[in-house]
């Protein structure tokens, strides 16, 4: 069988083709609904593999691909680039992917070129039209980002950075590193062990920090001379659950890291320009229909009262002249995490229901617009303080409900009791899937900001592999 289909992209062919061959291509384009992780990956020249894995660590299959056919002819200006990567072991028959990048008038041409045959013998014809539709679905979330990841790189033209990442592994870490190394950028991890503050890559450093021994290696940190840092390192939320331990857990882990990192920052000669520092809405705390923008004072309870402790442990950092943003980030919105990962399996079975009566406001934001933030917050020199980082109309819970059920194609009518909410919950339920938080981006978008998906039902096809090929925002 054979897929073929085409992306007009605005950046030149040689640009297209570099973007390919960096660290991160892989993890962008990885569709987040499926089980997908990278386990080695030696390069796209010939005879470089590629070890994909399908599923869990425990549960899945290794998918094994050989890079083929490489060339680079558009670097010059005149032909194209290209190369394949052809299966060696892995759940097809058999795999061929031709990647081949073409001038054209407006800037380049993707075209992805694949042949395969499913691995079930006489049945294979029976499940063609599954097997299609799967790689339809598949090429339809990577062209999307592929072409909005390289329009932002494109329209910023901003001069490589060596960009620092606390908390780069976690859900928003790992997807702003493999953007930023998309981009060209150095991404530099503050990594909690000193086994693991060893070079990763060609374009990935490590400096060992530990928030709980007040540790920061000053001399790494000074060698690898950040022009900016994001600080998105902190004990899980989801760790909430009503004792005071994990209550002074997350606490600690929010003010102390952040103030040592803080400190560690002002120290050094040469100060980054800008650091970019992660709170949460949990700021405004349940505020029920009022609109909130970054002039809104904090809530009152435990997550306002965390977020105003943790936005002050900047101090340090401020004093010494570092522009500094406060990233207040709302419900972030992927298959791989954070909200949806337990609403859209439960969605997908018609079996959807929104906490309570339905009238609470979620703050929520596609997790590529949370990137894409912070990237504007690293370069945009007039933004500092508070910024609320939510799409720009937050939607009450029933209507969040409705429209992840209607992208499945499925029914959304249940009402879950907020007894039942909360008994299952627990605290976490409590404090933010039954609070009520109407944010709206107020600050980025009076910088210019553009949302990718500011729609919620074209923002959950998206992720969720339901929108046709050729749908570009």
């Amino acid at each position: 069988m054979r897929y073929t289909s085409y992306l007009d992209v605005p950046v030149p062919a040689a640009e297209l083709f570099r973007w390919h061959a960096r660290p991160g291509a892989f993890e962008r384009l990885a569709p987040p609904w499926q089980p997908v992780s990278l386990k080695e990956h030696e390069g796209i020249r010939d005879g470089d593999r590629a070890v994909i894995r399908l599923g869990t660590r425990l549960v899945g299959i290794d998918w094994v691909a050989e890079h083929r056919g490489y060339s680079e002819g558009c670097l010059d200006g005149r032909g194209a680039c290209q190369f394949e990567d052809v299966q060696v072991e892995g759940p097809f028959a058999a795999w061929r992917h031709a990647h081949r990048m073409l001038p054209s008038e407006t800037g380049s041409v993707l075209e992805d070129d694949v042949e395969y045959e499913l691995p079930l013998g006489g049945l294979a014809e029976v499940a063609a039209p599954f097997g299609e539709r799967q790689i339809e679905r598949m090429f339809a979330y990577r062209h999307r980002v592929t072409h909005e990841d390289l329009r932002r790189h494109a329209d910023a033209n901003a001069t490589p950075m060596t960009v620092a990442i606390t908390g780069a592994s976690g859900l928003v870490g790992s997807a702003l590193t493999a953007f930023l190394q998309g981009g060209g950028h150095t991404v530099v991890r503050l990594v909690r062990r000193r086994e693991d503050a060893a070079a990763l890559g060609p374009q990935e450093e490590a400096v060992y920090w530990n928030v709980e021994a007040g540790e920061v290696d000053m001399s790494a940190l000074r060698r690898a001379a950040p022009d900016a840092v994001v600080h998105l390192a902190g004990e899980p939320i989801t760790a909430l659950n009503g004792t005071s331990r994990a209550r002074r857990r997350i606490w600690e882990s929010r003010t102390k890291g952040t103030q040592l990192l803080s400190r560690a920052l002002a120290a050094l000669d040469l100060t980054p320009r800008v650091l970019v520092s992660a709170s949460a809405s949990g700021y405004y705390g349940d505020r029920g229909d009022a609109r909130l923008t970054e002039s809104a004072g904090a809530g009152d309870g435990f997550l306002p009262d965390l977020c105003t402790a943790w936005e002050a442990s900047t101090a340090e950092a401020e004093r010494a002249g570092i522009r500094t943003v406060h990233a207040r980030i709302g419900l972030v919105t992927t298959p791989k995490g954070g909200v949806l990962q337990p609403l859209a399996p439960v969605a997908a079975l018609g079996l959807g229901g929104w906490p309570g009566d339905g009238d609470a406001w979620w703050p929520w934001i596609a997790l590529d617009d949370v990137v894409y933030a912070i990237h504007h917050a690293l370069l945009d020199e007039g933004l500092s303080g508070p910024v609320n980082l939510s799409a720009q109309e937050p939607v009450r819970t029933r209507d969040f409900v409705r429209t992840l059920a209607a992208a499945q194609n499925r029914p959304a009518g249940l009402r879950v009791p907020e007894e039942l909410v909360r008994t299952l919950g627990g605290e976490l339920a409590r404090r933010v899937a039954l609070q009520s938080v109407r944010m709206v981006p107020h600050r980025l978008l009076d910088r210019g900001f553009r949302f990718a998906t500011p729609d919620l039902g074209v923002a959950l096809s998206h992720l969720l592999g339901r929108l046709d090929t050729h749908t570009l925002p």
